[in-house]
């Protein structure tokens, strides 16, 4: 019986250059250490005997799937990704890679970055362009206010602050 389930949604090509050297670190960590290591382990547990029965054999053969499932997808996803490099021409509205503090209406300050989609579990404080706060977020001005929808409640939200760059330190946080 067939599974007729729509595609995922398409995600984001944009990644930061530091989300693009941690994909191509992992890429090659699995590659060029991790497969050759599961090959070899494959390879010493075919030699003992009856593959049929033998858990080393078929958890590295399942081990093996997995890393090249991975390595097909880090490859693909690469070759499509927009390494966002520049900060925008205007930096008093939020765009990709932008580090924004927004207070609540309980007067609660954070600072979020609006990162790729690949690359938002790095840090607590990244959030995904793709997700409903980077949705609402994206475009908004500098001082702006705006509602965000949970299923929880309606938050209203406004930008207080707006910064680019890789880090957030405490002196350009405090201009």
């Amino acid at each position: 019986m067939l599974r007729n389930r729509p595609p995922p949604p398409r995600s984001s090509q944009y990644i930061t250059p530091a989300g693009e050297r941690k994909l191509r670190q992992e890429l090659d960590e699995l590659w060029r250490v991790e497969r050759p290591k599961v090959t070899q382990a494959v390879q010493e547990a075919a030699a003992m005997g009856d593959r049929s029965e033998n858990a080393e054999y078929i958890y590295g053969k399942r081990r093996l799937r997995e890393i090249d499932r991975r390595v097909r997808f880090l490859r693909k996803r690469l070759d499509g990704m927009v390494v966002v490099t520049t900060p925008p021409s205007r930096r008093d509205r939020v765009f990709f890679a932008a580090w924004v503090e927004i207070s609540d209406d309980e007067a609660l300050c954070r600072w979020h970055r609006i990162v790729g989609p690949d690359e938002f579990d790095d840090d607590p404080r990244y959030i995904s362009m793709d997700s409903p706060m980077g949705k609402a977020l994206l475009g908004k001005s500098l001082g702006q206010t705006f509602e965000l929808r949970t299923p929880q409640r309606v938050r209203t939200l406004t930008i207080e602050r707006i910064h680019y760059g890789e880090t957030l330190e405490a002196d350009s946080a405090n201009a």
